[in-house]
C-alpha cells in the first residue's frame, strides 16, 4: 500500500505531501482543483512518459515520490533479479529535469522505465474513466477471466511453450527458405568444387613448376654455360682442377720444412674435393639438361590452369585455392544436411505442437469450468448495483490457431434489460452501465489478486442516489483486503470513506496552487454538505451529511 506521497513542482502543485492509510480513502474537491493532477503525478510512478510541460517552474526539476509498504507481497525475487536493495518500505521516485528528461529510482537505485513498470504494476492499479474502454478489449476480457480463475501459472506455461513453438517454427521456415535458395546455388558450387578437386592441386607445386618452366625455357643457354664451366674446371693443362692439384703438390713438398705447409695442404685438399664434386655435378647436369618440348608444353598448361583458377577466384596462391576448395566442400556438405535438419526440426515442431495443444486444451477446460462461477458473481454484483435484470455471459471462441494465451478468444455479452438478448458489451452498454460492470469486475478480481492498492477515478460516473451508496459499499468491502482510493463527486460515496482527502486551490500566493489535506470529522460534514447543496451550505444539507456519515 502507499504510505506516503510527495509531489514537487508538478503542474499546479508546488510542494505537497500526504500520508495515506489502509482501507477506503475518498478524494473530493471542486472541478479543476487538481484531482486529475494528483493522478497524473501518480501515473509517473507507474512509468508513464514524462514531459517538461508539467513543470510548474520550468527552471526547477519535478519530483514525485511514494513510499510503499511491500512486506506482505513476496517481491524479494524481483529486487534480487534487478539488483536492487530490498526493504519492507519501498521508495519509488521519478524526476523530470528542466530539459524534459526523466529518471526513475527504486530505493535510490536508478532503474529504466520497463523495470519501473514491472514493479509498480504489482503495487498499484489506477482505474480512470477512459479505462472503461478496456472492457470491450478481448485481451482484457480474457485476462480478467484468467485472473479470476487463478490461471496465472497455466497461462505463463502456455506462453512459454508458445514462444518455444514459434521460435522452432521460425527456424524451420528459415531453413526451408535456405534450402530452396540453395537449390539454385548448389549446382554452381558443385561445379566450382569439382573443378578444383579434379585439378589435384598441391601446396608447393606452383613454385616448382615456375622454376622448371624457367629452366626449360633457357635449357640451351644453361647447357652451354655448364659445358663451358666443365671445360674450365677439367681442361688437362690449364683447368682449375689441374692447377689446384699442382698447387697442392707444391705446398705439400715444402710442408716438412715450413710449419704452415701441412695446414695449407689440408685446406687445398678440401678445396680440391669440393671442386671435383662441383665438376661431377656440372658434368651430370650437362648430360641431364635437354630441352623437352613436350614437357615444356605440359608445364605451361599446368601453370596456365593454376593461373586461370587463381584469377577466377581472385587469389594469388595455390594455398588460397586449396582453402577455397575446402570451403566449397563444406558448403556442399551443408547442402546435403538441409534435408536431414529439416526432418529433425519438423519432428521437433510436431512434438512441441502436440505439447502446446495439450496445454491449451487443459487451459481452455479450466476457463470453461470457471465461467459459470464468474458469471454468477458479476451478475450478483450488478443486481446489488441496481440492475436486477442484468445478464452477463462469457462466450468462449476457438481461435483455431495457437496464440500466446492459448486457443481461446473471449467475448463478454451483456444485457441490462429484461427479455433483451445479451450482446457484445461495446455495442449496447451505456456509460453508467459500463462503470458498474467495471466496478463489479474489479471487485471480483480483488478477491483473487493480492494487489496492494487500487485507485478509482470517478468509477461512480453516471450513477446517483441509492446506487451510488451501493457502489461505495462495494469499494468499502474491497478495502477490507486492500487500499482503495476513490476520486468522487458523489456525497453518498464520499461519506463511506474511512478517510477523506480534500483537494483545493490556494490563491494566496503569487501563483494559484493545488493543495491536498485530510479532513477532520467536522470538515467532512461541511465538505459533504457542500456536495449536496452547492456553494451555499444549508442546515438541511448539514443534517443530511451527518446522516450519511452515520449510515
Amino acid at each position: 500500500m502507499i504510505q506516503h506521497l510527495k509531489i514537487a513542482n508538478y503542474a499546479l502543485i508546488d510542494n505537497t505531501q500526504i500520508d495515506l492509510k489502509q482501507g477506503f480513502t475518498v478524494i473530493t474537491g471542486e472541478t479543476g482543483a487538481g484531482k486529475s493532477i494528483l493522478l497524473g503525478a501518480l501515473s509517473l510512478l507507474l512509468g508513464q512518459r514524462a514531459d517538461a510541460a508539467v513543470l510548474r517552474d520550468p527552471d526547477k526539476k519535478c519530483s514525485v515520490e511514494a513510499h510503499f509498504d511491500i512486506k506482505n507481497y513476496k517481491l524479494h525475487n524481483f529486487f534480487t533479479e534487478n539488483d536492487i536493495d530490498y526493504d519492507n518500505t519501498c521508495i519509488i521516485r521519478r524526476e523530470i529535469a528542466e530539459n524534459g528528461r526523466s529518471r526513475a529510482f527504486v530505493n535510490d537505485t536508478p532503474v529504466n522505465l520497463n523495470t519501473l513498470r514491472d514493479l509498480t504494476v504489482q503495487l498499484v492499479d489506477i482505474h480512470s474513466q477512459h479505462k472503461n474502454i478496456e472492457l470491450s478489449n478481448p485481451f482484457f476480457q480474457l485476462t480478467t477471466l484468467d485472473v479470476f480463475a487463478s490461471l496465472t501459472s497455466e497461462t505463463d506455461t502456455v506462453s512459454t511453450h508458445y514462444k518455444t513453438y514459434t521460435q522452432t517454427r521460425g527456424q524451420l521456415k528459415k531453413l526451408r527458405d535456405q534450402a530452396q535458395a540453395a537449390l539454385a546455388e548448389e549446382d554452381y558450387t558443385r561445379y566450382l568444387f569439382y573443378e578444383l578437386h579434379e585439378t589435384k592441386l598441391k601446396a608447393d607445386e606452383q613454385t616448382e613448376l615456375e622454376a622448371e618452366a624457367e629452366l626449360l625455357n633457357h635449357a640451351e643457354e644453361v647447357k652451354q654455360n655448364l659445358a663451358t664451366a666443365q671445360h674450365l674446371l677439367a681442361e688437362e693443362e690449364r683447368g682449375s682442377l689441374t692447377q689446384l692439384r699442382q698447387t697442392q703438390a707444391a705446398v705439400a713438398r715444402i710442408s716438412k720444412f715450413w710449419a704452415k705447409g701441412a695446414e695449407l695442404t689440408a685446406r687445398l685438399e678440401s678445396m680440391r674435393i669440393e671442386l671435383e664434386d662441383i665438376h661431377l655435378e656440372i658434368e651430370t647436369s650437362v648430360e641431364d639438361i635437354e630441352f623437352d618440348p613436350r614437357r615444356a608444353e605440359l608445364v605451361t598448361e599446368r601453370l596456365n590452369k593454376i593461373y586461370h583458377l587463381q584469377k577466377k577466384h581472385g587469389v594469388e596462391s595455390v594455398e588460397a585455392l586449396l582453402s577455397i576448395q575446402k570451403n566449397l566442400e563444406a558448403k556442399l556438405l551443408e547442402f546435403e544436411s538441409y534435408d536431414e535438419n529439416i526432418k529433425t526440426l519438423e519432428a521437433q515442431l510436431e512434438t512441441q505442437r502436440a505439447e502446446l495443444a495439450a496445454l491449451c486444451n487443459a487451459l481452455s477446460d479450466k476457463r470453461k469450468t470457471n465461467i459459470p462461477k464468474f458469471e454468477t458473481k458479476i451478475s450478483d454484483l450488478l443486481k446489488e448495483l441496481g440492475m436486477p435484470a442484468a445478464v452477463f455471459k462469457i462466450q468462449i471462441i476457438d481461435t483455431y490457431d495457437f496464440t500466446a494465451h492459448g486457443t481461446d478468444a473471449v467475448s463478454y455479452l451483456f444485457s441490462a434489460n429484461k427479455n433483451t438478448e445479451a450482446q457484445e458489451i461495446g455495442k449496447i452498454a451505456s456509460g453508467g452501465e459500463i462503470s458498474r460492470l467495471m466496478l463489479s469486475l474489479k471487485s471480483v478480481i480483488a478477491d483473487s489478486v493480492a494487489l496492494p492498492t487500487i485507485i478509482f477515478d470517478e468509477i461512480d460516473a453516471g450513477i446517483s442516489g441509492e446506487i451510488a451508496e451501493k457502489t461505495a459499499l462495494i469499494m468499502k468491502r474491497m478495502a477490507q483486503t486492500m487500499q482503495v482510493l476513490d476520486i468522487t463527486h458523489l456525497p453518498q460515496v464520499a461519506a463511506k470513506g474511512a478517510h477523506h482527502l480534500f483537494v483545493y486551490k490556494d490563491h494566496e500566493g503569487t501563483k494559484t496552487e493545488s493543495r491536498i489535506r485530510e479532513l477532520s470529522k467536522d470538515e467532512r460534514i461541511q465538505a459533504i454538505a457542500a456536495m449536496l447543496s452547492g456553494a451555499t451550505v444549508t442546515d438541511a444539507a448539514v443534517a443530511q451529511a451527518k446522516a450519511l456519515l452515520k449510515a
